[in-house]
């Protein structure tokens, strides 16, 4: 009894059709003889196939789900032959692009697949810009036979099973009857020919996978998960299909005393609660590596906000910079010597109501300590 499709695919049993369809594409593309030489591949991704012709059929599904697999059996239902018709290659263009997951007729031009990676990079280098080097696999054109798929010297003849017409055509019974599609011929791949002698090197499938290196210009101003699409960069096509894009998603590395919001910066500033107190000039850091003097106001609150225009992050595109939005952390003194605690217990003295009043109402100064928090 074949295994619970649900399981196979491993969806949970409410899984949409989005789900479903992502879960069996990224099966078969570890499973594709390119990527995966174990010797059970080839039969782990018919039983992918063959769950996901179940539960990405309703009727199908919804007798699964109400009677199981001799539900489906006794309604007319059988898993297709994945051994032949060009069932295997057809799903296998998920890896590439084409078939039931992109463009291109069978023995058509293939649209190849898309790769997708990731970088890290620091929020100085979001800032400024940078070049980084990303390596890749992608599928590409066999340097051995050139793409053809045979041995140099060697002939390319019509495929016998199909006639070189490069489409068969697969019966499947349902429960309303048989079902007549056309596919892709599995000995050809839909091109209607095949190599005599197939390329030793790519094994006749003309393309084999290589690992690329390359510089990918990061714009200033880009922030974390962005990503940048480099179109052509993919998998190779099939057939003199186009090449698929490469996406670079960018991840910024959180920075020990910036944080980005939007296109502002925001830091914090220490300051002693005698200092914001009587008021005083400090000198900030700035992400560039420099600093900016500013003015701290007599009687500065614990979680001010200072403003500097324009020092924060560059516009992706159009537009100002960001700004850089210092808030100011009043720090009580601790571990007061003699001393201090004198001096401290002098001032504490001579404060009066008039010292201690604020213009800020009530709901002012909680919003400003929930946002300081």
């Amino acid at each position: 009894m074949p295994r619970d499709p649900y399981e196979v695919l491993g969806v949970p049993r409410d899984a949409d059709d989005a789900q479903i369809k992502k879960a069996f594409r990224r099966l078969a593309r570890e499973l594709h003889p390119d990527v995966n030489s174990s010797e059970t591949a080839e039969e782990d991704f018919k039983e992918a196939a063959e769950a996901y012709e179940v539960l990405s059929d309703p009727e199908r599904r919804a007798t699964y789900d109400r009677y199981g697999w001799d539900g489906l059996r006794s309604g007319g239902y059988a898993p297709q032959d994945f051994s032949g018709f060009g069932s295997l290659s057809d799903i296998f263009d998920a890896f590439f692009g084409g078939g039931a997951f992109g463009g291109g007729a069978p023995g058509g031009p293939a649209q190849g697949g898309d790769v997708a990676v990731s970088v890290d990079i620091d929020l100085e280098q979001a800032a400024t810009g940078a070049q980084v080097d990303v390596s890749y696999d992608a599928i590409a054109r066999c340097e051995h036979c050139h793409g053809n798929g045979a041995e140099p010297g060697t002939p390319i003849e019509t495929c016998s099973r199909c006639g070189g017409a490069g489409r068969l055509q697969a019966v499947t019974r349902t429960p309303f009857g048989q079902v007549v599609r056309t596919v892709e011929c599995d000995v050809c791949g839909g091109d209607g020919r095949v190599a005599a002698t197939p390329c030793g090197v790519c094994r006749g499938r003309g393309r084999q996978v290589r690992r690329r290196t390359l510089t990918v210009d990061i714009p200033a101003g880009i922030a974390d998960g962005q990503r940048i699409r480099l179109a052509g960069r993919g998998h190779e096509g099939e057939r003199g299909g186009p090449a698929g894009d490469l996406y670079v998603q960018v991840r910024v590395r959180e920075h020990e005393r910036f944080v980005r919001d939007g296109d502002d910066l925001v830091t914090i500033l220490d300051l002693p609660a005698p200092l914001a107190a009587l008021g005083t000039r400090v000198r900030v850091p700035l992400l560039d590596g420099g600093e900016e003097e500013v003015e701290i106001p007599e009687g500065t609150q614990p979680g001010a906000t200072i403003v500097l225009r324009g020092r924060g992050m560059p516009p992706l595109r159009r537009g100002r910079p960001g700004d850089l939005r210092i808030v100011v952390n009043v720090v009580v003194p601790r571990r007061l010597d003699r001393r201090q605690r004198e001096l401290m217990q002098e001032l504490a003295d001579s404060l009066s109501d008039e010292n201690m009043t604020s213009d800020e109402s009530v709901f002012t100064k909680l919003r400003r300590t929930l946002f300081a928090s």
